[in-house]
């Protein structure tokens, strides 16, 4: 509980930004409309009151919280100061908080889960104990171990509101708390918050579309906003006595505060209409620039004498204090033993291995014949593309939520993309190691044997190098695109390309243009394709000549040589062994080494696994970078 008084205050406050939401490609040109958002607006609040910011959709409310967020993109004029100081950036994350209007909270954590796992200061018996103080303030109790997606709409805002009051903050801040809330709930939230601001000295700015009148005593005071014009800012309690003084008083058995939002709004109905409800918010608005001054800073006056300061920054949370919370809610999250958390550690644990043993039932029947050679450089490539469209589906389903908390706990300064990345690729790396190595063991016994240990690891670290990959791309491209399905669509897009081009499978790699065979080498697909296939192809009995099935005979070297002089005139001696197989798809000149070179498995193994840790590091990169501020909007809000 904050015991000291804090005063914020607003003078002469302009802000000027986009006016009328614009396409993607307006954004990045700049060919966007803008205006006048809020215009000379100016109030006054104390610890311990609740203002309500009333208007109509398009008057400037969650503009105004915007801009004393800090969050606003644009340029403002005026004063924003907080006990006399200006408010930055780094003031309003380590002391306030803003409960957005929407906020996507973790699936398969509880109320109380959430709660805890919010980065705060505290820790330990302290941490516990706030929360079940903030669950119990705000009605969350006998909710307490239900998970968040399973919670009633006024609980989720309830709990929003308590993820925010667990950070004890000075001014807060909460854009439409009560939207799409019934009478009922809307009376509930509006009285917790009146409470709390009581209990735990804080501020509290609420913007409301349509107030009841059963919340008129919970609302300390009252901006009424019209295309960012001032009608009217000071006490609840005192606005009746102005509008009775500009000889607009409000009709017995009416909703005061409806009725003067009403009085605030252009009435569009008509031409006539829409003139003179305009002209008449004109006047209210000069009105009370005129005679409103003595209204707008009320009747209570702050406790702390003139000199006093805001104390200094506190200082941001220690960086492995919060990545071990973060990472403790990841593993709440993913071991939790429900319908997401099942879904979280089915994916992440069963999807490989139950794919890799569906074609062990198609491929297990495979001989030792010339014939099966196309066969086995089907496993291989089917292996690839298991290994790369399970990363991307898996990847695609489970990571978006936590990247969207991701940018809403960023705005809030809480952490940044590096503690992000590191703590969900310190859960996620075990899990899909673990699935690989399950992965090959069902498949490798068909292509070599168990009985060598160090063949079957190499084989199991590819894939995982490849599947890896495929995550982290993935993740790379849900940075900047919101849309699971797209994010998708397009790497499945990108892997076909490079399975095609550079695998050696699909399509000879000496049939290759030159410049498409230098593409090849800046693809994980070359690498990883040729490491698999010599594992394959090199293996034990494939090395020597086979028969072609069992009735064709094709273990005399005199028939294959014969087979070979003349350009393939038996059709069941085309290949000695795997090496000549090998040859066919990887070789461009008759004299090369291909053993020595495109497919040299220390070299493979080790740019394969570069691409991964590549791949990783350019996300550490990519999160740091600031982005443009229409692409992180479409994740927050």
């Amino acid at each position: 509980m904050i015991g000291t008084d804090y005063t914020l205050e607003l003078s002469g406050v302009f802000y000027s930004g986009q006016v009328e939401p614009g396409s993607c490609l307006q954004r990045v040109v700049g060919n966007i409309k803008t205006g006048i958002i809020l215009k000379d607006v100016s109030l006054t609040v104390h610890s311990g009151e609740v203002l309500a910011v009333l208007g109509s959709k398009g008057s400037g409310k969650k503009a105004l919280l915007d801009v004393i967020s800090r969050r606003a993109q644009g340029p403002i004029r005026g004063q924003i100061l907080l006990n006399g100081q200006p408010i930055s950036v780094c003031l309003f994350q380590q002391r306030c908080g803003y409960v957005t209007h929407k906020c996507d909270l973790i699936e398969g954590l509880t109320v109380e889960q959430t709660l805890y796992y919010t980065p705060t200061r505290l820790t330990g018996y302290l941490k516990k104990s706030k929360v079940k103080q903030v669950m119990a303030d705000l009605a969350l109790s006998q909710v307490s171990n239900r998970c968040v997606e399973n919670l009633t709409k006024s609980e989720y805002r309830r709990l929003m509101i308590g993820i925010q009051l667990i950070k004890d903050p000075i001014i807060l801040l909460l854009d439409e708390p009560t939207w799409d809330l019934d009478p009922l709930n809307t009376y509930l939230v509006v009285s917790i918050l009146s409470n709390a601001a009581k209990k735990y000295g804080a501020a509290v700015i609420l913007t409301m579309e349509k107030p009841r009148s059963d919340v008129f005593p919970f609302l300390d005071r009252v901006l009424y906003l019209c295309l960012g014009d001032t009608v009217y800012a000071g006490g609840t309690r005192q606005m009746l006595e102005y509008f009775d003084a500009i000889e607009f008083p409000c009709p017995q058995l009416e909703n005061p505060l409806m009725y003067y939002l009403c009085l605030s709004t252009v009435d569009r109905r008509s031409r006539e209409r829409f003139l003179e409800s305009n002209h008449q918010i004109a006047e209210l608005v000069e009105k009370f620039k005129i005679e409103g001054n003595m209204y707008r800073k009320g009747t209570m006056s702050p406790v702390h004498p003139p000199e006093y300061k805001v104390p200094l920054l506190l200082g941001k949370i220690g960086s492995c204090s919060v990545a071990w919370t973060i990472y403790m809610r990841l593993v709440a999250a993913t071991f939790a033993f429900k319908k997401s958390g099942i879904k979280q550690l089915s994916l992440r644990l069963l999807s490989l291995p139950v794919y890799f043993f569906i074609l062990w039932t198609f491929y297990n029947q495979m001989g030792l014949f010339q014939h099966t050679f196309v066969s086995r450089s089907g496993l291989v490539l089917n292996c690839l593309v298991g290994v790369y469209f399970l990363g991307i589906v898996n990847t695609v389903l489970l990571f978006p939520i936590f990247r969207t908390r991701y940018f809403q706990e960023s705005q809030e300064g809480l952490y940044g993309g590096t503690i992000f990345l590191l703590t969900y690729n310190i859960l996620s790396i075990p899990f899909s190691f673990t699935s690989c190595m399950a992965a090959g063991a069902i498949i490798f016994p068909l292509v070599g044997s168990l009985d060598e240990p160090l063949e079957y690891l190499f084989f199991s670290l590819v894939l995982w190098a490849c599947y890896m990959f495929a995550e982290q791309q993935t993740m790379a491209t849900l940075m900047i695109v919101k849309n699971h399905l797209l994010a998708a669509i397009f790497n499945i897009y990108i892997v076909c390309i490079c399975l095609t081009l550079s695998s050696g499978i699909l399509r000879s790699i000496k049939g290759l243009q030159e410049w498409l065979y230098s593409v090849t080498f800046a693809t994980q697909t070359r690498y990883a394709a040729a490491f698999l296939n010599r594992q394959v192809f090199l293996h034990g009995d494939l090395s020597r000549p086979l028969p072609f099935d069992d009735k064709h005979n094709c273990t005399s070297m005199n028939l294959i040589e014969t087979s070979t002089a003349n350009g393939f005139t038996n059709p069941y001696c085309r290949y000695a062994s795997g090496q000549s197989f090998l040859s066919e798809r990887y070789a461009r000149d008759p004299g090369d080494n291909i053993f020595n070179g495109i497919l040299d498995s220390d070299l493979n193994i080790g740019i394969t696994f570069a691409f991964t840790l590549g791949m990783i590091v350019f996300n550490m990169f990519l999160y740091l970078i600031p982005l443009p501020s229409f692409v992180k909007a479409k994740f927050r809000e």
